[in-house]
């Protein structure tokens, strides 16, 4: 468990923050409480396939990739999804996903990751995402969507 929510926390940063270098990722963790070698943050960096963008002035930071075309779930974000999800529900065009506390920014995004077209988009909250889904015909595919990636 400590590696998922370590790997939570560095999608969180990344996503947050100007991260230039591994040194600098392992100090944020550091502050956050995680104490990680370079070879675990080279490790985790290559596990979520994160990638270096320009930020201008020949420098570089941390990101994470995005795709144009709509993605399946990786296995990765399967066991992150299910690590994070304590229970799915829905009413109308909206999905509830409860997630444990501070983890469902990360579960939002990666839901936003997904691309999929019947998901209009997500609001996080600290252990609550909403799904907004168009048409509200789409919404039990959806969460039954959801469900199985928990499986």
């Amino acid at each position: 468990m400590l590696k998922s929510r370590r790997q939570l926390k560095i999608l969180e940063i990344v996503r947050d923050e100007i991260v230039e270098t591994q040194e600098e990722l392992a100090r944020r963790l550091g502050e956050e409480g995680i104490s990680v070698t370079q070879a675990t943050i080279s490790r985790d960096i290559k596990e979520l396939q994160l990638i270096k963008v320009p930020v201008g002035d020949g420098r570089y930071r941390y990101a994470l990739r995005e795709e144009s075309a709509p993605l399946g779930p990786s296995d990765r974000f399967r066991r992150l999804f299910r690590e994070c999800c304590v229970g799915i529900d829905h009413s109308e065009n909206i999905v509830v996903v409860k997630c444990l506390t501070g983890t469902a920014s990360t579960a939002g995004e990666a839901i936003d990751g997904l691309r999929w077209r019947e998901v209009v988009g997500t609001v996080a909250g600290d252990n609550t995402v909403i799904v907004v889904v168009k048409p509200k015909e789409a919404t039990l595919g959806t969460v039954l969507k959801l469900k199985e990636l928990l499986e």
